[in-house]
């Protein structure tokens, strides 16, 4: 009997599931094994031939996935922002779909179940690739190494970054996939090697060391969760009580420790909306508060520029002195806090208008050095703000320029009472996996963080509390196989993507498409 495509609606239903379970892997709940679920789905559900159907099965994947990942972004900005930033999201899955069957139709591919493990698995670390460089600068927020960090696969990202990770799931989905396709054909071999392969991507992520031991000494660190009046968009309409919240918070610190016994007190991003740079009243709160706890503060803050627009802005800001070091965001947020192709965006969204002035992005990595009297010579502080998480280079310039530690300044204030933190949160843990960093995340409203190089959490708040941190982050400056490498290993996908691809389809006119259709099913 001549075999049979899946029917066209039982590949949308594993579609739609699909996309579901993947959504479940991050936070919260965070199962992360679904996550592996999700992609053998996805897998089972793209084995038509038709490039064309395969786009639409993977739309309807990446779509379910991102309405449901980034329900935040309704909170944040609309309903209409939403749709269209988790349409667009989709629209990557739609490639996937369209590569795949094109990448599959070559005679190598379709012949060996190993190659379509490797090569569904380079076409979709190369579609998060895709989707974190383009446009405006990308949105990686979906990828999937960041549903792993409590998963026995995190420790990968220390080798490859989050493409290696990334791919493990992906592989490890794939091979569920064929498992159950084995299964249900009684193909004992393939079932056993399937399975097999499996239970080594787990023993060895597992054995592969995360070493958290101090190297260069410890830094006594503060983080002041300050909390704002309200939520939502207007959490930041009463700035001076926003900057009266975290001096509060920093004067509570003397409720743990004495002064002088800090080494760095930590502000969220926004944790003064009035730069103390121009305003005498906010420096003199933040002076005062330093001068209480006796120790510098990484304060985050805007910028003015007289030329026009403003700048997210970090500084570090010593008792007695005033700034001494800053970091400038580099990434702003499209369409958040600056707004490309304004004019066409409104007709869409009057929320655009609420941007007055758009964000510019600063030039150089986040390096702040900061003279540690205790420590007797300068300690490297590693700072990125707010989704700066999220990006690769962004991280791994910072400890590349001399990061002994990592901190994550932001603001979630805006996104109300969602998953939006715990997600950022989770970004967090895999950046202090792949660069072996204690990372802290501290941010306006929580969820704040003080994390182990080996992503592990000692200290957590809640969500829109005043809440305070102390701990002692052990300083490292060796550099991961990760941070060593850097773009390496995506450009090297990327470039594998391609080759499948063409490959492919330069060879599908030596198999008949029936033929294709027999390995498929």
């Amino acid at each position: 009997m001549p075999a049979r495509e899946p029917a066209r609606w039982w590949t949308l239903v594993l579609a739609v599931t699909g996309g579901l379970l993947t959504r479940l892997a991050f936070p919260e709940p965070g199962w992360w094994g679904t996550a592996f679920l999700g992609v053998a789905l996805l897998y089972l559900a793209l084995r038509r031939d038709s490039a064309r159907w395969n786009a639409l099965v993977g739309f309807v994947w990446g779509l379910t996935f991102f309405l449901l990942l980034i329900t935040w972004a309704d909170e944040a900005v609309g309903l209409v922002p939403w749709l269209a930033l988790s349409t667009l999201e989709a629209a990557y899955f739609a490639l996937l779909g369209a590569a795949w069957s094109w990448a599959r139709r070559g005679n190598a591919v379709w012949r060996s179940v190993g190659l379509q493990v490797v090569v569904f698995t380079i076409l979709f670390v190369a579609t998060e690739e895709f989707a974190a460089a383009w446009p405006f600068g990308g949105f990686p927020w979906g990828r999937l190494a960041f549903s792993q960090a409590d998963s026995p696969l995190a420790a990968l990202a220390s080798l490859g970054g989050t493409p290696l990770l990334t791919g493990a799931v992906v592989a490890v989905g794939v091979l569920l996939a064929r498992i159950m396709l084995a299964a249900r054909r009684l193909e004992i071999g393939r079932l056993v090697v399937a399975t097999a392969v499996v239970g080594g991507v787990l023993v060895v992520s597992m054995l592969i060391p995360l070493d958290t031991q101090a190297q260069t000494g410890g830094l006594r660190v503060g983080a002041v969760q300050g909390n704002v009046p309200g939520i939502g968009l207007d959490a930041f309409g009463q700035r001076q009580a926003v900057l009266n919240n975290h001096v509060t918070g920093t004067l509570a610190l003397l409720d743990q420790v004495e002064p002088g016994e800090l080494d760095i007190v930590l502000w969220p991003e926004n944790g003064t909306d009035i730069d103390p740079q121009a305003d005498q009243t906010a420096a003199e709160l933040i002076d005062g508060a330093a001068q209480a706890v006796d120790a510098p503060m990484l304060v985050g803050t805007v910028e003015y520029p007289p030329s026009g627009g403003r700048y997210n802005t970090a500084v570090l800001w010593e008792p007695g002195v005033g700034v001494t070091a800053t970091y400038t965001k580099q990434h702003p947020a499209p369409f958040a806090e600056y707004i490309p192709i304004r004019s066409f965006v409104r007709q869409f969204s009057s929320a655009v208008d609420l941007v007055t002035r758009d964000m510019l992005p600063g030039t150089k990595p986040g390096y702040i050095p900061l003279e540690s009297e205790r420590l007797g010579r300068t300690v490297g502080i590693g700072d990125v703000i707010c989704f700066e998480v999220a990006y690769d280079g962004i991280v791994r310039e910072a400890v590349r320029a001399g990061g002994e530690v990592l901190v994550v300044q932001t603001n979630n204030a805006s996104f109300g009472v969602s998953d939006e933190s715990t997600q950022q949160l989770a970004m967090s843990r895999i950046r202090a996996i792949e660069h072996g960093r204690a990372t802290v995340q501290i941010s306006t409203v929580g969820v704040s963080a003080v994390i182990e190089p080996n992503g592990v959490v000692t200290q957590q708040t809640g969500l829109f509390t005043a809440e305070q941190m102390v701990a002692t982050l052990p300083l490292r400056d060796t550099l991961t196989p990760a941070t060593r490498l850097g773009s390496w290993p995506a450009w090297i996908i990327d470039a594998l993507a391609v080759c499948v691809v063409l490959a492919g389809a330069a060879g599908a006119h030596r198999v008949r498409r029936a033929d294709r259709i027999e390995t498929a099913v």
